[in-house]
């Protein structure tokens, strides 16, 4: 049987505490000093992972440093830290690696890590754009917004992940609007739309002017800080954020009741998939860069197939079309690491509608 390993990593202290509990009584800083000793760790073994072309099986290998630590500590030592724990990988028996959550961006997003090990790595970003365009779809029509007629803004539009969800996007868009800070590239990515699907779109660098007419949003820049705050945005409108660090503000879900934020699709697992770790999805679900590790396992494509920070319109094709053969499938959202349900997204879209109407009334009064 196939083995693959999927690189994860505590986010934050809270998740430290979890497993051990006397880290609730510790400062935080105390907390992150002892993680630097930590060794790498085989945090579960995933089991009955079955499509119709084969059975695998792997494991969640983890690197000891949270989010904060990775984005903060010297990048040489982080990425260290990030290739030991791909060695306990390769030790362990998996014939492919994926990297999880922070370690997909250290450095130079996995080349690195893949020249120092004997294993291929991929980063899961092609499934996650391929999820991510997938999810905002349904999210959009679930609140009620056509994307043949919505106003559709894609932030950070001139880089490779935003340019691809831009171009596929556009197929079906009317009304699309690229944003980001360098102009040049942005309109060599609208001028890729023209030649592929005849839309001429509107390029801007005012972020907010653009977002405060969007209905529906994908932001994916390299901001550090968050960019998206609850009064940038209209009622009813839908953000998909692809983004590490996050461009939305945990303001946003805090304070906006009629706003939906959700961070790429929560994906369906064929077979009956044990993680044997909860990290807060229904059962045989889990993120989509993970799934791309194990549908690659499943097809036999032990190679690096998303690695560094160019991603193209094939690969996410590609994927998508492999993944469908697995049976993998969208099955929910997700916003700030919990799953949001139907009723939540219910909830919300009436909370839109009767601010909007309320609006209406307010104008011709």
């Amino acid at each position: 049987m196939d083995r693959f390993a999927f690189m994860i990593h505590p986010l934050s202290v809270e998740d430290v505490a979890r497993k051990f509990k006397f880290a609730r009584r510790l400062p935080e800083r105390w907390v992150e000093a002892a993680l630097r000793y930590l060794p790498p760790v085989t945090a579960s073994e995933i089991t009955g992972i079955r499509s119709a072309y084969g059975e695998i099986a792997g494991w969640f290998v983890g690197c000891p440093l949270t989010a904060r630590q990775i984005m903060q500590l010297d990048p040489d030592y982080v990425l260290r830290r990030v290739i030991q724990t791909g060695r306990k990988a390769e030790k362990l028996g998996a014939k492919i690696l994926g990297l999880g959550a922070f370690t997909k961006v250290v450095g130079d997003a996995g080349l690195s890590v893949a020249k120092a090990l004997d294993i291929p790595v991929t980063t899961g970003n092609s499934y996650t754009v391929a999820t991510a365009i997938q999810g905002t779809r349904e999210a959009a029509r679930l609140m009620g917004h056509d994307l043949a007629e919505a106003e559709i803004v894609v932030v950070g539009a001139a880089g490779a992940i935003g340019s691809v969800c831009a171009r596929i996007l556009a197929r079906e868009a009317k009304y699309l609007t690229l944003v980001g800070r360098n102009r040049e590239r942005l309109e060599l990515v609208a001028d890729a739309i023209m030649s592929d699907c005849g839309l001429a779109v509107r390029i801007t660098d005012d972020l907010v002017s653009a977002l405060r007419r969007a209905d529906v949003i994908i932001t994916v820049t390299s901001a550090v800080d968050a960019i998206i705050e609850p009064e940038h945005l209209k009622p009813g409108a839908v953000v998909c954020d692809v983004a590490r660090p996050r461009d939305v503000s945990r303001r946003v879900v805090e304070v906006r009741d009629d706003v939906l934020v959700v961070e790429g699709g929560v994906v369906e697992v064929p077979g009956e998939v044990n993680f044997n770790l909860d990290f807060g999805f229904p059962v045989r679900t889990c993120y989509a860069c993970m799934a791309e590790t194990m549908i690659l396992t499943l097809e036999k494509r032990f190679e690096s197939f998303t690695l560094g920070r160019e991603l193209t319109v094939r690969q996410v094709e590609e994927i998508s079309a492999l993944a469908a053969k697995h049976g993998f499938k969208l099955a929910g959202f997700r916003s700030f690491e919990r799953a949001v349900t139907p009723d939540t997204i219910a909830r919300i879209a009436e909370n839109a509608r009767r601010r909007l109407d309320k609006g209406a009334a307010a104008h011709y009064n």
